[in-house]
């Protein structure tokens, strides 16, 4: 490949560009660099948000003169995670590849790295939420550029009406649409009262204690609020402490005024229960509300996304984010790099989360405050505080600080709801928490 020799002082005056220069510059097509691109980009299930990526793929595409084919993965019986896994084991597949939260980590030797377009990206973009730097790094390696397609925040999702009717609480003067939250009264003790006015009056939260994602991620968030880790940062075991027995006691009074069939809820179940009308809150990210807009607009036009109680330690909301990650078996490095930059433009970026109904979610604390959040309704405004736009709420993941490959198990078994399932169903809490800390144990040997 010929490539032009700079002068000492042509070299100087290069390596003071600023870092936003370095972002937009051109992908430049050379001998050790083909000219075909493969993509494996999650299927997104809101119609039209597919097509998007698709358009600013292509348009990258035709300027750069690269031939890309683009794969649309469901997520559906588990596919993303056995493409991962089969390209993986080939060393063979797409150039880039979007994984979801634990999956950088778990192949985190063979990616390659991208801190040559994160740091920049940062800069211009704004820094990104722990969440990502929690599973989008390892060893100092950035090991994916955060997506905004597919990112979510499961927080809450109320109704307005039932909530002020039966817990006397206001959802939109607590969360108004434009300004602050003015939220200090809204803890987990609030929260409580709430869910047993609520369950009195015959529309019980719809909070679920099985083994899937949903229920997983709304335990976490209410143990962090707590304090409550079952192993720490430094992989040490802190099952057995004060933190975590606070939490279970919670968990045991609220499972009383929850539906009686919880424990079997999967991820479907919480987005049934709201749009049935039969629930007061439900934790979830818009998918829920967007369906009610299309199948019961009454219920829809009571719905109000807002950020989740506080507890002792804080208030936390979970986060899962996506990743656009490249094989280091690739062949084509620097298009894909040239690629995740045009797609982490801010201007793509709001294409993307406009497309997706206000679903998608950038990691970037200056993208929080987009235009469709504040128009996307009924009613105006429902979704304005989703995307954390004051960061009044840390965003976070169930089982961390946890080190990842230990947390993915905890979250994969669904340790957390078991425990709280185990202690309210009538177990000693010493025993539950034996339990778990004997599954803690197995994990780190793992």
């Amino acid at each position: 490949m010929s490539r032009k020799k700079l002068s000492r002082r042509e070299f100087v005056a290069a390596t003071a560009l600023s870092s936003a220069a370095l972002i937009t510059a051109p992908y430049i097509r050379g001998a050790y660099a083909a000219g075909k691109l493969s993509i494996g980009f999650w299927d997104h299930w809101v119609p039209g948000a597919n097509k998007a990526s698709t358009e600013l793929v292509n348009e990258w595409a035709a300027k750069e003169k690269v031939e890309v084919t683009i794969d649309y993965i469901p997520s559906q019986g588990g596919k993303t995670q056995l493409t991962i896994a089969a390209e993986a084991q080939a060393k063979s597949g797409h150039d880039i590849l979007q994984m979801p939260t634990w999956w950088p980590q778990a192949q985190a030797e063979l990616l390659e790295p991208v801190n040559d377009i994160m740091e920049p990206l940062v800069k211009q973009n704004g820094q990104v939420n722990g969440t990502v730097r929690y599973l989008g790094q390892a060893n100092g390696k950035w090991l994916g550029v955060p997506a905004s397609v597919g990112s979510q925040i499961k927080g809450p999702c109320s109704r307005i009406d039932l909530m002020k009717k039966h817990a006397g609480i206001d959802v939109q003067e607590m969360y108004p649409a434009g300004s602050p939250a003015k939220a200090d009264n809204w803890t987990l003790d609030t929260f409580l009262k709430a869910a047993e006015a609520c369950h009195k009056a015959g529309f019980p939260f719809g909070i679920g204690l099985g083994e899937t994602s949903d229920n997983v991620d709304t335990a976490g968030a209410i143990f962090q609020s707590y304090g409550a880790e079952l192993v720490d940062a430094k992989g040490n075991l802190t099952v057995k402490t004060d933190a975590v027995r606070q939490a279970l006691e919670f968990y045991k009074k609220l499972i009383a005024f929850l539906p009686p069939d919880v424990s079997a809820w999967d991820d479907a179940s919480n987005n049934k229960w709201l749009v049935s009308g039969k629930g007061a809150m439900i934790m979830n990210p818009p998918s829920a509300w967007a369906v009610a807009k299309r199948d019961a607009p009454q219920i829809a036009e009571q719905c109000w996304t807002h950020g989740f109680p506080a507890g002792p330690k804080g208030r936390f909301a979970p986060y899962l984010p996506f990743f656009w990650n490249i094989w280091a078996f690739s062949k084509n490095k620097e298009a894909a790099k040239s690629l995740l930059v045009h797609l982490s433009q801010p201007s793509a970026i709001e294409k993307m989360v406009v497309a997706s109904g206000g679903y998608d979610l950038p990691a970037y604390e200056n993208l929080t405050k987009l235009k469709v959040w504040q128009e996307e309704g009924p009613p105006k405004g429902t979704l304005y505080h989703y995307p954390n736009p004051y960061n009044q709420q840390t965003l976070s993941i169930a089982a961390s600080p946890a080190p990842p490959k230990i947390a993915q198990q905890i979250y994969a078994q669904a340790t957390l709801t078991k425990m709280c399932l185990r202690f309210a169903q009538g177990e000693a809490m010493e025993k539950t928490l034996a339990w778990a800390e004997g599954e803690c144990e197995g994990f780190m040997r793992s």
